[in-house]
């Protein structure tokens, strides 16, 4: 049968896995009264919840007797590693547009990689049918992009389609209709897309995506570059210089086949399968015949800009939640993810009980962090802090850049520039973007961006939106302002008490609720001032045995400030971590006692 391999790529939020849907729909992947749920291809629960791609997954179609694996991709540029490499693994891109937005950050990144490698892209204009929809301009824009990518000429000569995956069509023109369907998409793969080329000599593939399977064990995904293989067929594994990992046999051989995964007899060169049976095998080695001796070339991966302390969760209510909180656990754990995720690092902390997680961005980070605790994990988890380098040639320190793109009301555009400013960022460019808004693009340090979404948010009441890609490093640009409040500590461990709360009112918001377990040094509001202060939430209303001549109010509380996992690693300081366990985020700080605290302080003082 003939093949083509595809990967559909594209910024957050342009559509990539609904259009995904249609194209299994139509192509008849799915029998007439099969229920199926949106975004099939979003499998995981963080997936489903959040409406967002975190990890790449592969599907196939069959179209005229010619099957199309398709690779479904993240948008997020926080798991630009996971499209990275999966890139090695497709003949042809799809790129995905949105007809309002244009080019967004995202497919920047995407499309160079891209490019680089030599792919020719397909551009499809999705969402035409929206009242803000700037068709030529986005075309217009799209070129731009690629020319400024550095694109040859069998590039820039890229086919366009129109169309609304949402509606299930794709057009030759943007006036198109629901009863096109995507008949012109799949004869344009057809016809762009070149067969997959294969090489000469025995079996060999490279491995792209991993995961662990809880009936076949570990499972690779990749790309048969040469050769043949079947089950039972004894292989070895080489890392990306060549060095012997394993040997061992393959127990079986998955092909996708629409949405599931069926066992074959034999996987040609040129197709996408998955391989179970081999035990340390991990992302970018090469699964081969024995008698190979030269491992498949592996695309270099960006490095990683933002890093994370994890330690073990030393409170007082340590244990009372989760089941998985030694050091062992939380140590093999982090490393099993690193094998899997190419994009994170982990490093032991020497001497303590500690492991710095480096990774692309907060979201990542975070995703990891909720991951662990919906399995029983908890952990203490410092700030997020930027990953620095040395400019070999001066010596100078170098921090990492970002290329910051808000969408922002016209009116909202003085404070956001005015906030931008203040965290050290650069503005390159501001222009309209239609009705009545306007597109800023700063060049600002990751340092800055910590935090600043919530901010955001509030400073243009909810209708900004903010797009971020890793730009370059750059040399460090000084000390940047961060929180400017102090926080209210706990004095005691106890429950919380609705009328000590109440009392404490006008010294800040809460960030806890009456009959909360505290501890001492444990965050429970913020204060109104900028030094931090130690307050007894534990303290009940003296009763006396004498009745009052005035009745007692009722008393009535403020609604605490909640705190979600990402909100809390933002505000967080140096000297705080978040406890993380399964039913509770906690802030605190990271020396409990208030004297340590103290010798800690004047310590730094003296330094």
């Amino acid at each position: 049968m003939d093949l083509r391999n595809i990967a559909i790529i594209a910024h957050v939020d342009h559509g990539k896995t609904t259009l995904v849907d249609k194209l299994l729909q139509q192509s008849g992947a799915f029998r007439e009264n099969q229920r199926v749920a949106e975004r099939v291809m979003d499998s995981n629960d963080l997936e489903k919840e959040r409406g967002i791609t975190i990890l790449a997954k592969a599907t196939s179609v069959v179209w005229n007797d010619t099957r199309i694996n398709i690779v479904d991709t993240p948008g997020h540029a926080d798991f630009g590693g996971e499209v990275e490499r999966i890139l090695s693994m497709v003949d042809g891109v799809i790129v995905l547009v949105d007809a309002a937005e244009g080019p967004m950050p995202q497919t920047k990144f995407v499309v160079g990689k891209a490019l680089k490698i030599g792919l020719k892209p397909i551009v499809a204009i999705n969402k035409v049918d929206r009242p803000d929809a700037r068709i030529t301009e986005v075309v217009n824009d799209v070129f731009d992009l690629f020319a400024a990518l550095d694109a040859n000429d069998d590039q820039l000569d890229f086919p366009i389609l129109y169309g609304s995956g949402k509606n299930g069509w794709m057009a030759n023109s943007p006036e198109g209709s629901p009863s096109d369907g995507m008949t012109a998409l799949f004869e344009l793969v057809l016809k762009h897309v070149p067969p997959p080329t294969v090489e000469e000599g025995a079996f060999r593939m490279l491995g792209t995506l991993l995961e662990a399977n809880p009936y076949l064990g570990r499972m690779i995904t990749g790309r048969v570059y040469s050769g043949s293989i079947r089950p039972n067929q004894a292989v070895k594994v080489l890392d990306n210089s060549g060095k012997l990992i394993e040997t061992g046999r393959v127990s079986k051989i998955l092909a996708f086949r629409g949405i599931e995964r069926t066992p074959i007899d034999v996987a040609e060169a040129g197709d996408i399968v998955a391989l179970a049976g081999l035990s340390k095998f991990n992302v970018a080695d090469t699964v081969c015949d024995p008698q190979v001796t030269e491992a498949l070339h592996a695309q270099p991966i960006d490095p990683p800009t933002l890093s994370m302390t994890f330690l073990i969760n030393d409170s007082p209510l340590a244990g009372t939640e989760g089941d998985k909180v030694t050091s062992r656990v939380i140590r093999d754990r982090l490393f099993k993810e690193a094998e899997g995720n190419v994009a994170l690092k982990i490093t032991e902390s020497p001497g303590t009980d500690a492991y710095v997680v480096s990774g692309r961005g907060e979201l990542q980070l975070a995703i990891l962090i909720e991951t662990m605790r919906r399995e029983g994990f908890e952990v203490g988890v410092s700030r997020p802090r930027v990953v620095f380098q040395t400019d070999e040639a001066t010596g100078e320190r170098l921090e990492p850049i970002e290329e910051v793109v808000i969408d922002v009301d016209e009116e909202h555009s003085g404070v956001v520039v005015q906030k931008m400013s203040e965290r050290k960022a650069d503005m390159m460019e501001m222009r309209p973007s239609g009705g009545n808004r306007q597109r800023l693009v700063f060049h600002a340090p990751t340092r800055g961006l910590i935090g600043y979404q919530g901010e955001l948010m509030t400073d243009t009441k909810g209708t900004a939106i903010m797009n971020r890609l890793f730009h370059s490093y750059a040399p460090w640009k000084g000390e940047i302002a961060g929180r400017r409040n102090g926080v209210l500590l706990s004095t005691d461990a106890g429950e919380a008490v609705a009328y000590a709360m109440w009392n404490l009112e006008d010294r800040g918001p809460m960030m806890i609720e009456p009959g909360w377990k505290v501890y001492q040094g444990m965050i429970i509001g913020e204060h109104t001032r900028d030094n931090d202060l130690e307050v007894n939430v534990l303290k009940g209303k003296k009763l006396t045995n004498i009745r009052a001549a005035g009745k007692d109010e009722a008393v009535r509380l403020t609604p605490p400030i909640r705190m979600t996992l990402e909100k809390a690693l933002a505000y967080i300081e140096e000297d705080e971590l978040v406890e993380v366990t399964p039913k509770s985020i906690r802030l605190r700080k990271v020396k409990l006692d208030p004297n340590e605290r103290k010798r800690a302080e004047r310590a730094k003082e003296a330094v």
